[in-house]
């Protein structure tokens, strides 16, 4: 479809119909820039988390910490401070414990951030098309209504159909955006799962510090 035949089908779904192929838009980029955040985050990336924590329990404290000092992910940080919390001779365990759930709320925080736009655009996008169609489907009955007699059951149909564009349209931005919000999900619980899993190893090795 080219630039012209797009704009003919947008103007005929009108203002809903725009806003819809805005959401659209928002939502490619959105589920784009969160992959790659999540990329960047580490969100796939447990290996290094893992051999460090598994050095740790053995006893190589330092050289566990020193694997981790140069990683950036989510897991490795929340490991790292665990076990820099754990290395603190002053510091009691319920501190050490505190302070590296305060590091683990931010990144999951971090982690989660940008799923409540995919949320609301999956809750709004047939909303907007619903009200659309609602709207599509009064203007087309109140020109049946002007044209009384002479009222063309195929224009009626014409008018019908164009006004049920809003909702086909809301549902296929919607469904995408809550297929994907469920995904990023997913991983934001496995990764809450490994941080604690990670820290409650570490913690329990803390008798060999």
């Amino acid at each position: 479809m080219d630039s012209a035949g797009l704009a003919e089908f947008l103007a005929r779904g009108g203002p809903a119909l725009w806003a819809i192929a805005g959401l659209s838009v928002l939502t490619t980029a959105l589920i784009l820039w969160k992959f790659w955040d999540l990329l960047r985050l580490g969100a796939w990336s447990r290996r290094p988390s893992e051999n460090a924590v598994a050095a740790w329990q053995a006893g190589a404290h330092e050289d566990a910490i020193l694997q981790l000092a140069q990683r950036n992910g989510l897991r490795a940080r929340v490991s790292r401070r665990a076990m820099e919390t754990c290395h603190t001779p002053h510091m009691g365990d319920a501190a050490a414990r505190e302070e590296t759930q305060r590091i683990g709320k931010q990144a999951l925080m971090q982690a989660r951030r940008g799923l409540r736009g995919l949320e609301l655009i999956a809750t709004i996008a047939p909303l907007i098309g619903l009200l659309g169609t609602v709207l599509g489907m009064i203007e087309a009955f109140q020109a049946l209504q002007a044209a009384g007699n002479r009222a063309d059951p195929a224009a009626l149909a014409g008018g019908i159909w164009q006004a049920l564009l809003t909702t086909a349209a809301g549902m296929a931005v919607a469904i995408p955006a809550a297929m994907a919000l469920s995904w990023f999900e997913s991983i934001c619980d496995r990764l809450q799962v490994d941080l604690e899993d990670l820290a409650t190893r570490i913690f329990t090795a803390r008798g060999g510090v």
